[in-house]
């Protein structure tokens, strides 16, 4: 069975002791874990496990600058 790798494209080739089986199986170019589940020796479901909360980025904070001293 061929699957692609959802991370990169690249096609991963699984053996028959993938026909009926569910859990993750690891893309060897990028390094992407997928998580997978087949009867029968077809793709039932492909999907990249969700690794916690989404992306965030910090908080800006503004920060006021001091004022220039005068030159006399």
């Amino acid at each position: 069975m061929k699957i692609n790798c959802v991370s990169c494209g690249h096609s991963i080739f699984l053996d028959d002791a993938y026909d009926d089986f569910e859990g993750p199986v690891k893309c060897y170019v990028c390094g992407g874990l997928l998580q997978i589940k087949t009867e029968e020796g077809k793709l039932k479901s492909i999907r990249l496990p969700s690794m916690g909360m989404p992306h965030q980025q910090a908080p800006q904070h503004n920060v006021a600058k001091a004022p220039k001293e005068k030159q006399a």
